[in-house]
């Protein structure tokens, strides 16, 4: 009976084992790393530390006039913070000072102080408050500073309609270059739709663009020429205007929001911008 009762338990040892061996096996199949990839790229919560946490550290910041280096001022919201990772994920830029203004996208970079008619009623306390929040009347100095400024940010329709009279009456001086980045957006990701897909199907998914950021972006288009250089770039990176894909070429997600960007996206869309656009020129 004893004999009889070790076969039994060695026997559930054996096939325990086998299934430890099993599952581990699955985990390091390229479905298993795939899988792995998904949870880590839409983690929403470590991905908002990643989106802000260079742009935090040189918000406000002063140039350092003792540098040789030519000055950027980035002046945007979460969209300004996606393209300075865009830079430090491909290690470009890097003959230049990079600083930043950062204006939230409820109080919009506008003339008129703290946003006025561009802001919510709900957002008034926020745009206000100038130890949250910046505007273009307190980046003003530094702008007549900086060589080049990048205006970054997911616009607002009647922003965009008046941007190119906004930077007009900032008065910049002819030498300093202006370049506008237009908005993007990568439709509604869904992690627990992409984990039944294969990898073939998974490379042939695109999301519809919210169709407010094709309006802003066509206003761009448009609206943005002269001396001010326009970077379309949901159309370069998108290959068109009213879908993108969702993945890269290697399957991370290229956005775990719809709006904000991965690493992995980061160093995607980067290799395009600076290679199809004016920013292959800095």
């Amino acid at each position: 009976m004893l004999i009889f009762i070790k076969l039994i338990y060695h026997r559930l040892f054996i096939m325990l084992i086998g299934m430890v061996f099993a599952l581990n096996t699955h985990a390091n199949t390229p479905s298993g790393t795939l899988k792995r990839n998904l949870l880590h790229d839409s983690n929403v919560k470590v991905n908002e530390r990643y989106t802000f946490s260079r742009c935090n550290a040189i918000r406000k910041k002063p140039f350092l006039n003792q540098s040789k280096k030519k000055k950027i001022l980035l002046i945007g919201d979460s969209h300004g913070c996606d393209f300075l990772n865009i830079v430090k994920e491909n290690n470009f830029l890097q003959n230049y000072q990079i600083r930043m203004r950062y204006i939230p996208y409820q109080c919009q970079p506008v003339l008129n102080g703290k946003g006025g008619k561009f802001v919510e009623k709900k957002d008034h306390a926020l745009c206000n408050n100038e130890a949250r929040t910046d505007s273009l009347m307190q980046a003003k100095d530094q702008m007549k500073e900086a060589d080049i400024i990048i205006f970054a940010a997911r616009w607002k329709l009647k922003t965009a309609r008046i941007l190119p009279f906004t930077i007009k009456h900032l008065r910049l001086k002819p030498h300093q270059k202006v370049i506008v980045i237009g908005s993007k957006n990568f439709g509604k990701i869904s992690t627990r739709h992409y984990m039944t897909m294969s990898p073939q199907a998974l490379k042939q998914v695109k999301n519809s663009i919210d169709p407010e950021v094709q309006k802003i972006n066509a206003i761009l288009r448009q609206r943005i020429k002269g001396r001010l250089s326009f970077v379309d770039q949901s159309k370069l990176v998108c290959g068109s205007h009213v879908a993108c894909p969702v993945f890269t070429d290697n399957l991370h997600l290229i956005s775990y929001d719809g709006w904000h960007l991965t690493p992995a996206g980061a160093r995607h869309i980067g290799k395009v911008l600076f290679q199809r656009s004016i920013l292959a020129n800095l």
